[in-house]
């Protein structure tokens, strides 16, 4: 077993490398960019290296400055955890040419999958069944778009190279090829370096199925399969393992063609075949195909270590040391059932737009496992992916564990950026969902349903209030009545009672309160005629004779209401004037801080609703800014090129009529 190892990530893979190479006695070296200087990863680590400036190509995309940290710090080996160099074979060869081990496949299994078109061909051959459609070398716009012709949309476009939803374009009908195509490639080429793809049938009721498989160069095992597909923009969601509804039949033929491609490359480590298959008629062995294979750890592999009581990153460095199989495959069996949700700062209604922003307040439910790479009082920077922690929750049955990850959910608090969490919470409590009823395009289909939450009931409300007049807070010094940990001058007035007038904004709507306190644990709030009463006994706080289970916490300006279904209450400053309008009209602006990648108008233009105006890159993704409106090209406000902030005005429209 290796002394030493270089962690060549951050965030909560990062953290999680490192807790696994702790339990076996090895030491770890941190790598950090100028806005990780004071990540968990850097803190958790035994030693940490600067190596860059925050940008990616800058710091973890540099494989030489990485290299030499390695080299420097005496590490034996480096862990490339997802993403940035993982499955980069170039720095493989690079690593071992400088006498350090690389915890992963080899250099010649990354290239065999890295191209997707080459490895469905090697696939093919190795007897594992493959999607119909067009892998070849002609990258000619029309001999593509005759390709999708002759395999019958609707199709599927993807970038050769790369993975998470990037280059990645469902057309459903011919006249819309060539515009999904370009877009596509541009991703593609923005991503990877590479603007190659392919075409695909479409799969009409979809689900995303992988196969966990661990191999030591010679031989291969799987680990059973996960559910991934519920998908948003073809990124996961919330993943489960095992597959519900999998028969003991199917999971064979998934599990053997996984241990066949694993194989055929002589995989070592950690690795993962996904498959796309047909959900309209049942799970099936002659309904399963090929899609990739992930030479690397997977971010969902919690749940197939939750299930098998196998720690994976364990495992990898166990083999990369030099030892064989830790175990057969009749060696290996499920035991219950689990789920990951993957906590983001983003807006979800906004179109899943990534966030930015201070954590404020973060608290996880003690009761499930959490892999995380933040506290509270980080940020969550534009440089990197915006994902806050993976929640993980396990029990004797589906149901069982849904029901532990929707706890597990409502007790996670967090507060001072736009995050997924009630979103999540939601898909929870979806009866299709929970009755296993799952497909790629559920969270398309049901958006509407997903994001519509229920008002803040008249209890919530006067809780919040207690919040914000701090009338809840906890004694700091003087003796509480009735031991209740409430201020004991809490309310007290002379000559008349104390009366709070409380407003609350929760987007358009406006709440209205009074609170008057009548001793540290009696207080009364109203609010549209309602009268309550709130007393605080029994460690918490009762209303109207129901006890509060939720938290609430003022954060700035604001009160957040956790639980269930998260809420955000602005708190007004009766002081201050009435804000100006935001932008004028006309102005499109940066939905989030990002790289104006490019520009297709200029002043003087004529657009149609709906065109095409820039498009911004953030958080490795591209996002197309299209005209809201009829009209003309007042003004370009940004070149290609340009780094913005969120809110930068990009272009200016004006309609073609001033007085429409």
């Amino acid at each position: 077993m290796f002394d030493k190892i270089l962690i060549a990530n951050r965030g909560e893979i990062a953290c999680r490398i490192i807790r696994s190479a702790r339990g076996l006695g090895v030491r770890t070296v941190a790598v950090y960019s100028d806005a990780d200087a004071r990540a968990l990863h850097v803190e958790l680590a035994d030693e940490a290296i600067h190596i860059g400036g925050p940008a990616p190509r800058d710091s973890y995309l540099r494989g030489d400055v990485i290299i030499r940290a390695a080299r420097d710090s005496g590490a034996q080996a480096i862990h490339p955890g997802y993403g940035f160099l993982s499955e980069n074979p170039d720095f493989v060869d690079a690593v071992e040419s400088a006498g350090l081990t690389f915890v992963g496949p080899s250099a010649h299994a990354i290239r065999a999958m890295g191209l997707k078109d080459a490895a469905k061909a090697l696939m093919a051959e190795a007897g594992v069944p493959v999607v119909p459609g067009y892998h070849g070398a002609n990258q000619d716009a029309e001999h593509l778009a005759g390709a999708a012709d002759a395999i019958g949309y609707p199709v599927m476009i993807k970038a050769v190279a790369g993975g998470g939803g990037k280059g990645m374009r469902l057309v459903e009908t011919p006249d819309r090829f060539m515009d999904a195509l370009e877009s596509a490639r541009g991703e593609a080429a923005t991503a990877f370096g590479n603007d190659a793809v392919l075409v695909e049938k479409f799969i009409a009721k979809p689900r995303h199925i992988e196969v966990q498989v661990f191999g030591d160069g010679t031989d291969a095992v799987h680990l059973f399969e996960r559910d991934c597909s519920l998908q948003r923009r073809h990124q996961k969601v919330i993943e489960e393992a095992p597959a519900p509804g999998m028969t003991p039949e199917m999971r064979a033929a998934m599990g053997q063609a996984a241990v066949r491609a694993a194989r055929a490359i002589g995989y070592k480590g950690a690795g993962t075949v996904e498959f796309i298959v047909d959900g309209s008629r049942g799970l099936r062995p002659d309904g399963f195909w090929f899609m990739e294979m992930n030479t690397r750890l997977q971010v969902e592999h919690p749940v197939t270590e939750a299930i098998t009581g196998v720690d994976l990153v364990e495992w990898q460095l166990r083999v990369a040391s030099g030892e064989g199989l830790p175990c057969a495959q009749n060696d290996l069996a499920i035991t219950g059932h689990a789920f990951e949700a993957r906590l983001y700062a983003e807006d979800v209604p906004a179109g899943f737009l990534p966030a930015t922003g201070r954590l404020d307040h973060l608290r996880f439910d003690p009761a499930a496992r959490t892999d995380s790479g933040v506290r509270a009082g980080d940020s969550i920077s534009p440089w990197y992916d915006p994902m806050i922690a993976k929640v993980i929750t396990h029990g004797p049955t589906r149901a069982v564990a849904l029901r532990r990850l929707g706890a597990a959910l409502a007790g996670t608090e967090v507060a001072g950026t736009v995050t997924n969490l009630a979103f999540l919470g939601a898909l929870t409590r979806h009866g299709g969902f929970a009755a296993g009823d799952v497909d790629t395009g559920l969270i398309a289909r049901d958006l509407g349903a997903l994001l519509t939450a229920p008002e803040a009931s008249a209890r919530e409300l006067a809780l919040v209030a207690l919040v914000a007049t701090g009338l809840d807070a906890p004694a700091t010094g003087a003796v509480a009545a009735e031991g209740s940990g409430v201020d004991g001058l809490c309310g007290f007035t002379l000559w008349a009672p104390m009366r709070h007038a409380v407003t609350l904004l929760a987007g358009e709507a406006r709440h209205e309160l009074r609170v008057e306190p009548y001793a540290p644990v009696h207080i009364a709030v109203t609010h549209a005629g309602q009268a309550m009463e709130a007393r605080f006994r029994a460690g918490g706080w009762w209303i109207d004779g129901a006890r509060m289970d939720q938290r609430a916490a003022r954060i700035g300006d604001n009160v957040v209401l956790f639980g269930a279904v998260p809420r955000v209450f602005a708190i007004p400053d009766p002081l201050a004037r009435a804000a100006e309008a935001g932008a004028a009209d006309g102005l499109v602006l940066a939905p989030m801080p990002g790289l104006v990648k490019a520009v297709f108008v200029r002043a003087g233009d004529a657009v149609a609703v709906g065109a095409r105006l820039a498009v911004l890159e953030a958080m490795k993704m591209e996002h197309t800014l299209a005209a809201p409106y009829a009209g003309r090209v007042a003004e370009v406000l940004a070149d290609a090129g340009a780094q913005v902030e969120a809110g930068a005005a990009l272009v200016r429209l004006e309609t073609e009529d001033p007085g429409a």
